[in-house]
């Protein structure tokens, strides 16, 4: 066990010494909840995990987390200009598709995929990864499938079991730290997959003033929800330098699977995975917890 592995061990919910400090949380209409990810809107107050806790009596504040820069844009609308070379095009995050929408900035690729590709892609299967997702791609005129699959590898699961023969590879788009179940699946099942990075991730700018000072003038958050790996990774640094009387407050949340396995290989104690990624099932998982 390293030295990060043991840190978090001594300071869990499940340590003997801290499980009395945990009991004596109780769920109030001012439980404050902590989300670590990208906004949906520019309006912060306004996403929808953000609006739905609040809507439940949580005390929801969102800190951005990320920051994204788009890359190959016109090499993407090269092969979104070739729908004839693909078999279909899987989304499994809400940037892909906005690079699709960047890409439509220009009037002459918008009249394009107006007058002839979007119709051509929509003779295609489109698959997605969550609501948020799926609601974008519908913006963008394309019909999809699999938003219920809820993270990669169970949407590759969805991909493979429908036994379709390929004579031409899906497109993916995608970001610069894209797991590698989906691929590794779809390969296993032989089903020919074409990647190509459109944006790349890096921590927001403002993510430590920010939490810091979140901390300073909220105090301490009965839960903080993580919502990617790569979220967690930017703000290890911080969370690791809280006093241990503080850390020993707090229930730690993920969104789902994948997140939940990358806070584990951290040693930080996962109270609690939201069934499905949605503002609705994570509502209910942390309600749930702030009761134990």
């Amino acid at each position: 066990m390293g030295p990060l592995q043991e840190f978090w061990a001594t300071h869990s919910s499940d340590h003997p010494r801290n499980r009395l400090v945990f009991r004596s949380l109780g769920l109030s209409s001012t439980m404050k909840v902590l989300l670590l990810k990208d906004p949906k809107t520019k309006d912060l107050a306004s996403d929808p995990y953000v609006k739905e806790l609040s809507s439940h009596g949580l005390q929801a504040t969102l800190i951005p987390v990320l920051s994204f820069k788009f890359v190959s844009l016109d090499h993407f609308f090269d092969k979104l200009s070739h729908p004839e070379s693909y078999a279909g095009l899987i989304f499994t995050s809400p940037r892909a598709v906005e690079a699709v929408k960047l890409c439509l900035q220009k009037p002459a690729h918008k009249e394009a995929w107006k007058d002839h590709l979007c119709a051509k892609w929509n003779s295609k299967p489109v698959y997605v990864v969550g609501k948020a997702t799926a609601s974008l791609v519908e913006e963008i005129g394309l019909s999809s499938e699999g938003e219920g699959s809820g993270n990669a590898e169970k949407l590759a699961e969805c991909i493979c079991s429908k036994g379709l023969s390929y004579s031409a590879p899906i497109l993916f788009p995608c970001g610069s730290l894209k797991k590698e179940v989906l691929p590794k699946k779809l390969q296993e099942k032989n089903v020919p997959l074409e990647t190509i990075t459109v944006y790349q991730t890096g921590p927001h700018p403002a993510i430590q003033v920010s939490l810091s000072d979140y901390f300073t003038k909220e105090g301490v958050p009965a839960s903080i929800v993580f919502f990617s790996p790569s979220g967690l990774k930017y703000c290890l640094l911080f969370l690791k330098d809280l006093p241990s009387d503080q850390l020993n407050q707090i229930k730690f949340a993920a969104i789902g699977p994948t997140t939940a396995e990358a806070m584990a290989e951290e040693g930080i104690p996962v109270s609690c995975t939201a069934q499905n990624p949605t503002p609705q099932d994570l509502a209910i998982r942390i309600k749930q917890i702030g009761m134990q």
